[in-house]
């Protein structure tokens, strides 16, 4: 088969906790990433049930990894998206490198005109997910006012994601039989959900 026609590379479960091992992420950070990565395929096979065109393995990949630069970053004014995904694209991973710079802040995408990416159903999780467990949109944006709130302008850009986060829940769940109060059952099924995945 010619490379031309080749999908590119994703790194496997295990080849993402070997690069959270390499940048030394930070146990509560790896906690928070695998409750997203949880969060994001189960919603991920949810829309691809519904007749979407999503790739798991990038969904679940791009969440595993999507804070791969918050420890370096902390502490620091670097943006720690881009950082993580000018590492994972260092890595050889560009396809997962832009899911990783969208967990923040989504992009206009002009090359993909799919109603859903990959990269709005993980930053959707990220923001679903507070340290390793799942609560609401209010609950999990009243904790990042309380955080990281301490000027007007941060507290302008909180709202406008909060803003943006609800247009992309509503923009997931309208086709889905499945209600966004669901994803908090995943609190308790997470280790029973995917069984068979050695990597845990």
């Amino acid at each position: 088969m010619s490379t031309l026609f080749k999908q590119p590379a994703i790194p496997s479960p295990g080849d993402c906790l070997a690069l959270m091992a390499a940048y030394g992420m930070l146990p509560n950070i790896r906690e928070h990433s695998l409750m997203v990565r949880d969060v994001a395929l189960y919603l991920g096979t949810f829309l691809v049930e519904a007749g979407f065109t999503l790739r798991l393995d990038l969904i679940e990949a791009g969440a595993l990894l999507h804070d791969l630069g918050k420890t370096y970053c902390l502490g620091t004014s670097l943006n720690h998206a881009e950082w993580g995904a000018q590492a994972v694209n260092d890595a050889g991973y560009p396809e997962v490198a832009q899911v990783v710079r969208e967990h923040i802040f989504l992009e206009i995408p002009s090359d993909d005109s799919r109603p859903i990416r990959e990269a709005e159903v993980v930053n959707y999780a990220d923001k679903r997910v507070l340290h390793s467990r799942v609560v609401t949109l209010a609950d999990r944006f009243a904790d990042l006012f309380v955080r990281y709130g301490k000027s007007h302008e941060a507290k302008s850009r909180i709202a406008g994601l909060e803003q943006g986060a609800r247009r992309l829940e509503a923009k997931l769940f309208r086709p889905l039989t499945l209600h966004p109060m669901d994803l908090l059952e995943l609190n308790d099924t997470r280790r029973k959900l995917w069984p068979n995945c050695a990597w845990r």
